[in-house]
């Protein structure tokens, strides 16, 4: 395997950096974190591939600024793999985000090998690598790395390049390499989105809910995400789902009914179980009553025949395509257009182009 360096300081980082050519068009990146205590995922080792240089660096020990200068004097490429938790988890690193993206699970998905695909059978599929065993839910916190860890973490960036030039290829004679570009972008501008403002939508059960019982459980939901991030906790840590719902149809009538039903959340501590009895005490303003949505639980009867033929014509444009049918349009994208008759946001780009003419017909 080949060798890496470890670097624990800014001047071991300087020194690994100043070896580097500062043209080189591409680099493979990958991360270890943590985040189950948390909100916020904590970045516990950061794996850079240049060329034939390989560095493990701790961002425990220090501060990698130096990287980041490093990574935007150049346009270069940053090759990953299912890179969504990465770039959240690079966003303290890198604040203005990756310079180019070039992520191998959305080009394998446009070079007809599947969606999904994960890294270790990509490895096996394209290059004949057979990887360890995978050792993702160990310390990464923990120094000294084990031999395990190190040589986990050592793989997971080695064949990330070789990766890109094949796929590449692929995605060259498939015809695919504007829309894989475009799923990059989308994937980077994603990073930045905020917060989904209606939360609610994704509760099912609620679709059928009085609206002033439907707005106060997305009040609830945004009062939740919200302070999730004040406090960088997990939002279930805060309120899980049936909590969140059993409040909103039927808020205590004081604070020790709160405290009662809601023992056990460990991170809903007094201050925070006295804010959100504050929260639970406002009243439902009629312009958010009437700006919330009702979940998507409408697949029935004319919907239900309108999402059928959607997907059956999506179908046959994957197998004409050779695409996997959830890669040219997901099924909540597919729902929210029956829901709303309007275009969404996540099919917007080549999707747009592709099937929004064809759909629009079929609409209840």
């Amino acid at each position: 395997m080949r060798e890496a360096q470890w670097i624990d300081t800014p001047a071991g980082l300087d020194d690994w950096l100043a070896q580097l050519s500062m043209d080189a068009p591409s680099v493979g990146i990958d991360t270890e974190f943590v985040r189950e205590s948390t909100f916020y995922p904590r970045l516990a080792l950061l794996q850079i591939a240049v060329d034939d240089a390989i560095a493990l660096i701790d961002p425990l020990a220090f501060d990698a600024r130096a990287l980041r200068v490093w990574l935007e004097a150049a346009p270069r490429i940053c090759v990953l793999h299912s890179a969504g938790e990465d770039i959240e988890v690079l966003r303290d690193l890198l604040p203005r985000g990756l310079p180019q993206l070039f992520d191998t699970q959305i080009a394998a998905a446009f070079a007809g090998l599947g969606a999904g695909v994960g890294y270790q059978r990509l490895v096996s599929d394209l290059l004949a690598v057979e990887l360890p065993k995978d050792a993702t839910r160990s310390d990464w916190t923990r120094r000294p790395l084990s031999l395990q860890q190190h040589t986990y973490a050592v793989q997971d960036v080695l064949h990330l390049q070789a990766l890109r030039e094949m796929l590449e290829n692929k995605l060259r004679a498939r015809g695919y390499v504007d829309w894989f570009m475009e799923d990059c972008v989308r994937l980077l501008r994603r990073a930045d989105a905020p917060a989904d403002a209606q939360p609610q939508r994704s509760f099912r059960a609620a679709a059928h809910w009085p609206e002033s019982s439907l707005a106060r459980l997305r009040a609830l939901l945004l009062w939740r995400d919200a302070a999730a991030r004040r406090w960088d906790v997990p939002r279930t840590w805060l309120l899980r789902d049936e909590h969140c719902a059993d409040l909103a149809l039927d808020p205590p009538a004081g604070l020790a009914t709160l405290e009662a039903r809601t023992r056990g959340q460990r991170a809903l501590r007094q201050p925070v179980r006295a804010e959100l009895w504050e929260h639970l005490q406002q009243p439902i303003e009629a312009v958010f009553i009437e700006a919330t949505q009702r979940p998507d639980d409408f697949l029935k009867g004319n919907a239900r025949r309108a999402f059928d033929a959607m997907r059956e014509y999506i179908d046959r444009e994957a197998i004409r395509l050779d695409l996997p049918a959830s890669l040219l349009c997901p099924r909540r994208g597919l729902e929210r257009y029956i829901a709303a008759h309007d275009w969404p946001a996540e099919l917007h780009g080549w999707r747009q182009g592709l099937l929004q003419t064809q759909l629009a017909p079929l609409l209840p």
